[in-house]
């Protein structure tokens, strides 16, 4: 059976709240042993609730201590080289979001193109074309083509007008070798 998706918001009821966060500090810390046995890398963790006494540390605080210590003696350059705030990690994230629409646009544009290409070889009427960027944009991809098209009849050109062999017939080569 498998596991539906969880919203990501705050639980309403406290005792489920309560319940989740045990459960999620349990698996939260049994990740983190599983890194450090794992990848041999230090690692801790410092959780606080609000309806807990004190603050929870992982391993323990003499091991948090050591690892915090490593840390800190980090020159700043390198200590803050991975390290961003919530306002740096959602421009990031944005910044990369708005990146893929860009592509997505630029891929979608692409065939809004290619598919003008098709109804125009379809015979359809030109006078449909409203937009003169659309109009470039066609000219464009046709130049493409054309290109496309002219570099493989040199290709196949260059083929047909291999050097003569011994006998005097034009060899032409087979694909694939």
């Amino acid at each position: 059976m498998g596991r539906r998706r969880v919203q990501h918001e705050l639980i309403s009821k406290e005792s489920v709240r309560k319940v989740t966060f045990k459960k999620r500090r349990a698996g939260l810390k049994k990740k983190l042993s599983e890194l450090t046995t794992l990848c041999g890398v230090a690692a801790c963790a410092i959780i606080c609730a609000s309806f807990d006494h004190q603050p929870e540390i992982w391993p323990s605080p003499a091991d948090a201590a050591r690892v915090l210590d490593k840390f800190n003696n980090f020159p700043i350059k390198r200590r803050g080289k991975y390290m961003m705030d919530q306002n740096t990690f959602l421009s990031k994230k944005i910044s990369n979001l708005f990146e893929r629409m860009r592509k997505e646009r630029k891929k979608n544009r692409g065939l809004e193109m290619d598919l003008m290409f098709t109804q125009c070889l379809a015979g359809k009427d030109m006078n449909n074309f409203d937009c003169l960027e659309d109009l470039k944009d066609l000219d464009h991809l046709l130049k493409e083509k054309i290109k496309v098209i002219a570099d493989k009849i040199e290709c196949e050109m260059g083929l047909i007008s291999n050097p003569a062999n011994t006998d005097g017939h034009n060899i032409r080569p087979t694909k694939g070798g």
